[in-house]
């Protein structure tokens, strides 16, 4: 089965202006700590990365809860459904997006002669 995900520019049109303000923040703190002389710079971005793929897993398990919600009738409000589901939605095509550049950016690294 493929999945069909629009180009980046397209998803982050659609909501995830957080997330790409936080991949930017990773970036800039990984850079400090570079300047500093730090030898965790890499473990700080992986760290950081983590936390990003933590919050994408919450998306999906509160966009559960809202259908949940809906289903038993505590909530009424066909929006906020809707909206949970967006979210998840548009997390998930862009960490499928950000993992797609990283392999192809892994692949022309390893087709690099030296």
């Amino acid at each position: 089965m493929a999945i069909d995900i629009a180009s980046v520019g397209d998803i982050m049109s659609l909501g995830s202006a957080d997330k790409a303000k936080g991949i930017g923040e990773l970036l800039n703190r990984t850079a400090d700590t570079e300047q500093k002389g730090g030898v965790s710079s890499f473990e700080s971005l992986l760290s950081s990365a983590m936390g990003m793929i933590k919050e994408t897993e919450d998306y999906p398990n509160a966009a559960e809860e809202a259908e949940l919600a809906y289903m038993l009738g505590i909530n009424d409000s066909v929006t906020d459904l809707m909206i949970a589901q967006a979210k998840a939605n548009t997390s998930l095509q862009y960490t499928v997006a950000i993992r797609n550049a990283v392999i192809e950016a892994y692949k022309e690294l390893m087709n690099m002669q030296f």
